[in-house]
């Protein structure tokens, strides 16, 4: 999978099994393969071709991933069932019932010959949903020991049981955000939060951001590039403070944002990229009543993708792998399309 952070593609390996009517995992191998400086330039503009040259990426980056594909299984030297591929998100408005992920499931199965399901999001916002996020089913058959499960990506989303039922939303921009404002700095990211660190808070631009509508609705909700370029750049780039303080600015709003969420005496189980920022952890510990736990970095950095993979077992197994009660859909769904391979199926 591919995230907003445009950090690289990442790839994992896991094997999947059912015991007493649980599922369970394992991690076989992982790897992130970094965008050149042209695949992060074309990505980013990808949302302003038309679509004639949208379809033409579309394929180019299906082959973009099967070759890394290919690559990587030579390496490791393991035979794979299927694959499932989020690709990456050019456009996401379920609320004009539009959601567009680039990396074509055709080119990747006639290049790789392997069964691969891709597209997850199209069916659930077709079903009147956000078509996000998708995760909260793996947090619930796989990591449900955990009171909450937060991802520090491109956005922050957490997922968590309420009343028996699976409740899940992106909170706020973490990476997408941090990742530019560094990058005004000559950095490509905001290393430990070092810089963060040095910042002050300043408060007008802490009740500006804060203030923002988003925060005040209830879930189902999801965010998207259209909403961080639309709504919550305009705020930081209207404010004349230097950048360091814009940074550490943005800091406090994500940990306290984040914060307004679990109970306290509970916990939450913190994945993603964000999760080795380690002044980020410690503001999100700082304004947090609930305990945080850091996995090993394997989990950290691969739990979307195994996600992904586990929602591309369920779909070619025919399970419910999309969740009304996250989405907001009007039932709950099997979502993603199937491109069959040499292999047909996977074994059941």
């Amino acid at each position: 999978m591919s995230g907003s952070s445009l950090d690289g593609l990442d790839l994992a390996i896991c094997r999947f099994s059912k015991k007493n009517g649980n599922w369970l995992f394992n991690f076989v191998d992982g790897k992130t393969i970094p965008y050149s400086a042209e695949w992060k330039v074309i990505l980013e503009k990808a949302p302003d071709l038309d679509g004639q040259h949208l379809k033409d990426l579309d394929a180019k980056y299906g082959k973009f991933i099967a070759e890394q594909v290919m690559k990587y299984l030579s390496e490791v030297n393991i035979d794979v069932d299927m694959i499932s591929s989020h690709g990456h998100t050019i456009y996401h408005q379920p609320e004009k019932g539009i959601t567009m992920q680039i990396g074509s499931g055709a080119e990747i199965s006639a290049i790789t010959s392997l069964t691969t399901i891709c597209d997850f999001r199209s069916t659930d916002v077709a079903l009147g949903g956000q078509g996000a996020p998708l995760v909260p089913v793996g947090d619930e058959l796989l990591f449900n020991q955990y009171d909450y499960c937060l991802n520090l990506g491109g956005f922050a989303n957490i997922s968590f049981s309420n009343a028996g039922q699976r409740i899940a939303f992106d909170i706020c921009p973490v990476n997408t955000v941090l990742n530019r404002l560094a990058q005004q700095m000559g950095q490509q990211y905001d290393h430990d939060g070092n810089t963060g660190r040095t910042g002050q808070t300043d408060k007008d631009l802490l009740e500006k951001l804060n203030a923002l509508p988003y925060y005040r609705r209830e879930a189902p909700k999801s965010l998207g590039k259209e909403w961080l370029i639309h709504e919550f750049s305009p705020v930081i780039d209207h404010s004349s403070i230097p950048i360091n303080n814009k940074i550490r600015t943005v800091y406090e709003h994500i940990a306290y944002q984040i914060s307004r969420i679990p109970k306290k005496d509970k916990n939450i189980f913190i994945t993603g990229g964000g999760a080795h920022n380690k002044f980020l952890i410690e503001m999100i510990r700082k304004f947090s009543k609930a305990d945080c736990i850091l996995p090993e970095s394997n989990i950290i950095d691969y739990k979307e993708a195994i996600i992904f993979a586990f929602l591309g077992l369920l779909r070619v197994h025919g399970e419910i792998n999309c969740l009304a009660s996250v989405t907001g859909a009007s039932r709950d769904s099997c979502c993603g399309a199937v491109y069959l391979g040499i292999n047909r199926t996977v074994t059941k």
